[in-house]
């Protein structure tokens, strides 16, 4: 058997390209297609394997430049000639899904999300009130139409969170059977030292995430913020940030692992799909803050593993680091809370979703893993 592995992009580390990892050894002879590639932006273990881009790689800008080309991304994944395959995995949380698979070849699509900025977070990511906007709303609201049409095309799906499956029941209406992402819990563990009096915040540096609440709960607070990626929304974010508020970029694993280590809480001030930092984190013994929404709500528990608050904006982050520092969290409860989310538990759940729907060599390989 050959295997078709279709992701939205590759031109960065981030959780999906962390469970594109975990997918690749799972299946028979895979061949990776994707829209965008920038080499070297990936780990090796998934840079070992073929990588197969669409015809907006070649264009000018595509390196940075790559939201832009949204009006064409369905058309793009489309493009992929999939027919000397004999299975189909797509990673999506864009476009990935709609790859079109050979008649009779079975595809299996672990969903991160349906297209975040074409149905939840549309007005997040294109307020109304300018005519750039209001373009963006239009192709964005396209990409809708062609999402929710193209929904049948995987045979099967995976979703990261419960909070995922309920988006792919009421945007596609399909069912989903949860499947956590892997978090590497024998990287991240807590450390020996005493923790320091700063509050973390890790992820890419995007609209949805809401680091500007952070910023703004840390300074109200007169707290030590550390916030961990980079993105579009980074020169803004820098200029609001005061003097407590510190930015980095490109940390290490090793780096990564001592800031987790050292924080006195990790903060999650928006809604994501899962929370892989927010794992990590517990793995390493911090507790957590995070908004009562997404996939927090199958992470954290609430005033044992940390604090979970429903009032957006800073003054609601504000009052749960509030009441988080006025908690006493045992290291071991929190470690323990992160091993459900283990690479172990993940390859059951995608191998055993794998041999139900394409019972055959590639399963068989799958369970030997």
């Amino acid at each position: 058997m050959k295997t078709a592995v279709v992701h939205d992009w590759l031109n960065g580390m981030r959780g999906g390209e962390k469970v594109l990892e975990a997918i690749l050894p799972l299946v028979p002879d895979p061949t990776v297609f994707t829209l965008f590639y920038v080499p070297g932006s990936v780990s090796k273990e998934i840079e070992r394997f073929p990588i197969r881009t669409s015809f907006l790689n070649r264009l000018p800008f595509s390196r940075r430049g790559y939201r832009n080309f949204m009006p064409l991304f369905a058309r793009a994944v489309e493009s992929f000639d999939l027919s000397g395959f004999d299975l189909v995995v797509s990673s999506s949380h864009c476009v990935a899904k709609g790859a079109i698979a050979r008649p009779g070849a079975p595809h299996l699509c672990y969903c991160h999300t349906p297209v975040r900025y074409a149905w939840d977070q549309l007005d997040v990511y294109f307020p109304k009130g300018s005519p750039a906007a209001s373009v963006k709303r239009f192709f964005a609201l396209r990409l809708r139409q062609w999402d929710r049409a193209t929904a049948n095309r995987p045979g099967r799906y995976l979703a990261n969170s419960s909070a995922v499956a309920d988006r792919i029941r009421r945007h596609y209406d399909r069912e989903a059977t949860v499947c956590p992402p892997p978090v590497d819990v024998s990287f991240f563990t807590p450390g020996r030292g005493a923790r320091r009096d700063f509050l973390l915040a890790v992820g890419a540096l995007v609209p949805y995430k809401r680091f500007d609440r952070a910023v703004g709960a840390a300074a109200s607070l007169g707290r030590r913020l550390v916030i961990v990626g980079r993105g579009p929304e980074e020169k803004r974010l820098r200029a609001r940030a005061g003097r407590s508020v510190e930015i980095l970029a490109d940390r290490t694993p090793e780096e990564l692992r001592d800031l987790y280590r050292d924080c006195a809480a990790f903060i999650q001030p928006g809604e994501e799909d899962f929370g892989i930092a927010a794992v990590e984190a517990l793995a390493c013994g911090a507790p957590v803050i995070a908004l009562a929404r997404g996939g927090a709500l199958d992470i954290v528990e609430d005033g044992k593993t940390g604090v979970l608050f429903s009032e957006e904006g800073p003054e609601g982050l504000a009052a749960a680091i509030r009441r988080a520092s006025s908690l006493a969290f045992d290291e071991t409860v929190l470690r323990a809370s992160s091993l459900r989310f283990s690479l172990e538990r993940f390859r059951e759940g995608f191998r055993r979703a794998l041999a139900e729907l394409a019972p055959g060599p590639g399963s068989e390989r799958a369970s030997r893993v």
